[in-house]
């Protein structure tokens, strides 16, 4: 009987743990995915900035310094890898974005431009979507983290090395960046 009961507890807290280790793992799948969907919308942000640069620059040639920094600050973002570096360097793209939509405001003629009004339009649905897909990873990842730094899940994910994820912010010294790249003339 003894030997029962045993066995009992064993099994329990095998199947506890089994449990355990696979809510952690949908977690860590559940952020993965999350930041997936960051990914593909940044990636979809990366393709629509040389044609907003190509039609601005067709009305002011002149302005190449501010072209220079949004393909630098572009192929930056793009070749970031990691939450903390993506997210720098998406505070750095927001910034070059914003002087070219500066210079578009000088030009009446651009602002009436149909592409260019495409353009704004879709940028403006992109950010929007960025900012919904943000917040849907920050929410996995803080469920996971709090999962990772709760007891008992916290000698859990230290037994099967699942370790807590960073959150996609924002630079905290830019104050700047915090606020959304402005597409509306």
């Amino acid at each position: 009987m003894i030997l029962y009961i045993i066995l009992a507890v064993i099994v329990v807290i095998l199947l506890w743990l089994a449990g355990s280790y696979n809510h952690f793992i949908r977690l860590v799948n559940q952020a993965k995915e999350a930041w997936a969907d960051i990914d593909v919308q940044l990636k979809r942000r990366y393709d629509l900035i040389p044609n907003l640069v190509n039609t601005v620059k067709g009305y002011a040639a002149h302005e190449s310094t501010a072209f220079e920094k949004v393909s630098a600050a572009r192929a930056a973002a793009m070749g970031a890898t990691g939450v903390d570096a993506k997210a720098a360097a998406e505070t750095n793209l927001a910034g070059a974005l914003k002087s070219v939509f500066a210079i578009a405001e000088a030009y009446p003629d651009l602002k009436a431009n149909q592409n260019f009004l495409d353009l704004q339009r879709e940028l403006s649905d992109t950010e929007n979507k960025i900012q919904a897909a943000r917040r849907f990873y920050n929410g996995n990842v803080r469920d996971l983290n709090t999962a990772v730094q709760s007891f008992p899940g916290n000698v859990i994910a230290g037994t099967f090395h699942i370790s807590k994820m960073d959150f996609f912010q924002l630079d905290e010294t830019d104050a700047a960046a915090k606020e959304p790249v402005e597409v509306k003339f």
